[in-house]
């Protein structure tokens, strides 16, 4: 509002704000920018000395004025303030539990491409019923009594006044999000098919990924369409977070196994035999008797190293237990192959293994020419 606007017009328009409180800030701008012009007429009719008593005289209260104009815009009609606390109590429980459905989506989208598992789909099914009902009661109330909440209208001015910083630069984004947002889930989709993850996965990740293209960039416009494209937004951002997360574990991973062998002076990942790895050494006399508690190094002195596993006593899975250069090491027995190609368990969910100390074969030594 211009500086030369009469005191007795701001105060007008100050106390009608107050009576249009309860409407989104939207809304009562809207309401405002309509009579001012009309307002600031009339001051200037009665001039600079202009009093907030000549302009009720002309108008009526301002309070009056507000209620005019409300009904004449078909807004709803003010609550008392036990009334409006009492009717904000459902929006607020459908924004907060919306609020942390997004969250878990989020973090449902992480984890799953983290790990590359199907074990955290089933908080999807479980966050599902939350979305759908904060949807279905915007749908059916409209986004009025969510956007009256204190808190969803000092976001919204938050968000206006930096429209031009931070805020203004991701809107810029939105067109590019969303293609990324696609990409994401096929992509998803791709690396949880390949770990032989439930097939129906591809077809419905990519049915969301198309869809997104073209609810996603009318979601700006109808706000109503937040309520489903950004659950699909949380779930993306989560998984490529997730995917980040699952290539730098295994670069690292990849480095950690590399370094540890070079460090010892051997490269190409390890201990290699004519381009096969060599994971255990046996080694016999003469008279082909195994010997046990050997350490071996190279013609330089260098141990000859190699990661020791162990079967895990509790999981009952392979182990990690360091590395040394003492062999032979115990065989891993990790039971035979059944009809369907699945290794035997204790109980069929528990990984067998089984550590095992003799020689897994029989050799004979070759014995020298006589006389040499």
């Amino acid at each position: 509002m211009s500086s030369q606007t009469p005191a007795a017009v701001r105060d007008y328009l100050a106390r009608m704000r107050t009576a249009l409180s309860d409407l989104p800030d939207a809304e009562v701008e809207e309401i405002v920018d309509d009579v001012r012009p009309h307002l600031a007429e009339i001051g200037a009719e009665l001039g600079e000395n202009a009093r907030l008593d000549q302009l009720v005289e002309r108008l009526g209260a301002p309070e009056s004025y507000a209620a005019e104009l409300r009904a004449a815009g078909d807004y709803p009609a003010p609550d008392a303030p036990e009334r409006r606390a009492a009717g904000r109590s459902l929006p607020r429980l459908v924004v907060w539990s919306f609020a942390f459905a997004l969250v878990g989506t989020a973090a449902a989208g992480y984890l799953i491409a983290l790990e590359l598992t199907d074990d955290h789909l089933l908080a999807l099914f479980v966050l599902a019923p939350v979305i759908i009902a904060s949807g279905a009661y915007v749908l059916r109330h409209g986004l009025r009594p969510v956007e009256s909440l204190p808190e969803i209208r000092w976001a919204r001015s938050l968000a206006s006044a930096d429209d031009r910083g931070v805020v203004g630069y991701l809107r810029s984004l939105v067109p590019a999000w969303w293609l990324l947002c696609a990409l994401a889930l096929v992509v998803l989709a791709v690396l949880l098919l390949v770990k032989s993850i439930t097939l129906l996965v591809l077809p419905v990740f990519l049915v969301v990924g198309v869809a997104m293209l073209w609810l996603g960039p009318k979601s700006t416009k109808d706000r109503k369409l937040l309520w489903i494209s950004l659950p699909v937004s949380a779930f993306a951002l989560g998984a490529l977070a997730g995917m980040a997360g699952h290539l730098v574990e295994a670069v690292d991973r990849a480095d950690l196994y590399t370094d540890r062998y070079a460090t010892a002076g051997y490269v190409d990942n390890g201990l290699l035999y004519r381009g096969q790895p060599v994971e255990n050494v046996y080694l016999f006399d003469a008279e082909g008797k195994p010997l046990t508690d050997v350490y071996l190094y190279d013609q330089d002195g260098r141990p000859i190293l190699l990661p020791r596993y162990g079967c895990d006593p509790v999981g009952g899975g392979q182990v990690p237990q360091g590395e040394d250069n003492r062999f032979p090491r115990p065989y891993l027995d990790h039971g035979a192959l059944d009809d369907q190609g699945n290794r035997n368990g204790y109980n069929g969910y528990r990984p067998y293994c089984r550590e095992v100390d003799e020689v897994p074969f029989t050799v004979a030594v070759p014995k020298p020419p006589a006389g040499k």
